[in-house]
């Protein structure tokens, strides 16, 4: 079985993890209320999804 001859240093390890970044997640706005959203999913704010009205929202007080 191979093993390793010589030990990985810290920045050979570090230059091939230079890729493995963390990305922003994608933003929608809602196309009723503005509101910021994930996209394909129901509106928090106002229960909208693809123009008409998915889920009723409780206003609150």
């Amino acid at each position: 079985m191979a093993l390793p001859k010589y030990r990985t240093s810290k920045a050979r390890r570090d230059k091939r993890r230079t890729h493995w970044k963390i990305s922003a997640t994608n933003v929608a706005h809602c196309s009723r209320c503005k509101a910021a959203k994930l996209p394909h999913t129901v509106c928090e704010k106002c229960g909208f999804y693809g123009g008409r009205e998915a889920v009723t929202v409780a206003a609150a007080e």
